[in-house]
């Protein structure tokens, strides 16, 4: 049912964001996510026909012209500014499709109960791992886990927005944690391949090759479907930055669409405000 103070869009209950996915798969279109960091990009992501809106902390770094691992950094608190730019920015500016916020799931001084029924109070229809500390690997990683801040907390926030009737969209980076997090109630599993590729900030040498991303990503679509077949599951990061990308990934996976972050966003400003400024450039000086 839409919102039942004013007849349209957020929040919808975890069922009508699955039900409104399943419609996108049955007309034989991919499920597409979209990070936004700002209102006007929310906006015109919304206009062409996005099926979810994700909001990162990562995003106002993003649109600020850094990298999106600042997002992963101590560069401010992750909850509080994911929760301003929903409730300020693209709350108020999304007419119609599902809004989900991104939750810093390890973050000691929150009560992840209570910052849930927040998220939810505001109006968002689901929530995101971001931060999340499963992209995080090596030494730091092991760090993480033996100190409080594992991504056994991840596991736990979706399992607790599960039971609180919030959609759940979340990152993996392996088959055995797509597994923990469908077995949570995850509703759509991301296999995350790392930092995006390309653009003026994107990652050039850190970044896998096409037959690992292949690969990767059905090994963790083929560990969530082992444990629920009906979660969608969705593709990101590395190699894949245009449609061609996506639809390469898509032809050689059984993934149900794309989330896009920096390949959305910020290469959609990127490009297009470089284009148009040298367009007005151009234009001749007549006297």
């Amino acid at each position: 049912m839409p919102n039942p103070w004013t007849g349209i869009g957020n929040p919808y209950t975890r069922l009508e964001v699955v039900d409104r996915l399943n419609a996108t798969l049955k007309k034989g279109e991919p499920i597409i996510a979209a990070g936004a960091g700002t209102g006007i990009s929310a906006k015109f992501i919304e206009k062409g026909g996005a099926d979810l809106i994700i909001i990162y902390n990562s995003g106002r770094f993003r649109m600020s012209g850094h990298g999106s691992t600042c997002g992963l950094m101590a560069y401010g608190d992750a909850n509080a500014v994911a929760m301003e730019i929903g409730e300020y920015e693209v709350l108020p500016t999304v007419k119609e499709i599902p809004v989900v916020c991104g939750v810093h799931a390890t973050d000691p001084r929150r009560r992840m109960w209570h910052w849930l029924g927040k998220v939810k109070d505001m109006g968002f229809s689901g929530v995101n791992n971001f931060p999340t500390h499963t992209i995080v690997d090596g030494h730091f990683r092991q760090v993480l886990e033996e100190t409080g801040m594992s991504v056994q907390k991840e596991f736990e926030m979706v399992g607790l927005a599960h039971r609180m009737d919030l959609f759940s969209i979340v990152y993996v980076a392996t088959p055995e944690e797509a597994i923990e997090m469908t077995k949570q109630g995850a509703d759509a599993v991301i296999a995350h391949v790392g930092t995006t590729v390309g653009g003026s900030i994107g990652v050039v040498n850190a970044v896998v090759d096409w037959d690992f991303t292949v690969n990767r990503t059905q090994e963790i679509i083929d560990a969530a479907r082992s444990v629920r077949k009906d979660v969608f599951t969705l593709t990101h990061g590395g190699p894949i930055n245009t449609p061609k990308d996506v639809e390469y990934i898509l032809s050689k996976t059984t993934a149900d669409g794309f989330v896009g972050a920096s390949s959305l966003e910020r290469m959609g400003v990127e490009e297009s405000l470089t284009n148009l400024t040298r367009e007005f450039k151009s234009v001749p000086l007549a006297r």
